[in-house]
C-alpha cells in the first residue's frame, strides 16, 4: 500500500531517512520550505500536489503541522480527506510540545532551530530577510529574543560535529547565545507513523 507524503522541504529529508529506516512503503513529495516564509500559500500548495498525486498511490498524507495556516490547511486536510501531522509546527514534531511550551515558558525570548534550519540559515533567514544586504535590521527583528535553541535531531556524531559551528555561527549572526537540546528523530517517526495504514506501519 504505497503512500504519498505531501511534505515541508525542512522536513522531507528526515521523513525520507526514517520511511527507508523503517522500511516503509512511503514516497516523500517536498514542497519549497521557503513557504514557510508565506505561510498564508501553504494550503492551497499542499491541496495542489494531494490532487496531483492522488491517481498515482493507495494513500496521501499530508507532511506539515499547522505552521502558520491558522486552520487554513486543516480546512484542506477535511475537504480532501487526508491527515496531517499534529501539531503547531515543526518544533512539536521534533520536540514535543510540552517540550517547546516548557522552553520557552522558561524564557519567552527563545528562538528555535531545527537541523534544517542550521543548515540552511543564511539562505532562509539572513537572505530572506534581507540581513546580508541590511545588518542593520538584525535589531528591529531580533530585538526581543533572548536565546537560540537548537533543536538537534541528528544521532550521528559525525553529523551534529558538522552542525554545531554552523549552530554557533547562527547564534552569533543574532548577537544570541546558543543551547542545545538534542531531540532525536522519534518523535517525527512516531507522528509519520500515525499517518500510514497500521499494515503498511509494520513491515515484515
Amino acid at each position: 500500500m504505497a503512500t504519498a507524503l505531501v511534505a515541508c522541504g525542512a522536513i522531507a529529508q528526515p521523513a525520507a531517512r526514517v520511511a527507508a529506516a523503517q522500511g516503509w512503503d512511503l514516497d516523500v513529495h517536498p514542497l519549497p520550505p521557503l513557504l514557510h516564509n508565506r505561510p498564508d500559500r501553504i494550503a492551497a500548495a499542499v491541496e495542489a500536489l494531494v490532487e496531483e498525486l492522488r491517481p498515482t498511490y493507495d494513500r496521501v498524507a499530508v507532511g506539515y503541522a499547522d505552521c502558520g495556516t491558522y486552520g487554513a490547511l486543516d480546512e484542506v486536510c477535511t475537504r480532501l480527506g487526508v491527515a496531517r501531522l499534529a501539531g503547531l509546527h515543526c518544533y512539536d514534531l521534533y520536540a514535543g510540545p510540552e517540550t517547546v511550551e516548557a522552553l520557552t515558558d522558561a524564557e519567552p525570548g527563545t528562538y528555535l532551530l531545527t537541523d534544517f534550519l542550521v543548515r540552511s540559515f543564511e539562505r532562509t533567514v539572513v537572505a530572506e530577510l534581507g540581513l546580508d544586504r541590511h545588518p542593520e535590521l538584525r535589531d528591529d527583528y531580533f530585538r526581543h529574543y533572548t536565546r537560540v535553541v537548537w533543536l538537534a535531531q541528528s544521532d550521528d556524531a559525525a553529523e551534529l560535529a558538522e552542525l554545531r559551528p554552523l549552530a554557533q555561527d547562527a547564534a552569533d549572526r543574532l548577537g544570541l547565545p546558543l543551547h542545545v537540546v538534542p531531540t532525536g528523530a522519534g518523535g517525527l517517526a512516531l507522528a509519520l507513523r500515525s499517518l500510514l495504514p497500521e499494515e503498511a506501519a509494520c513491515p515484515p
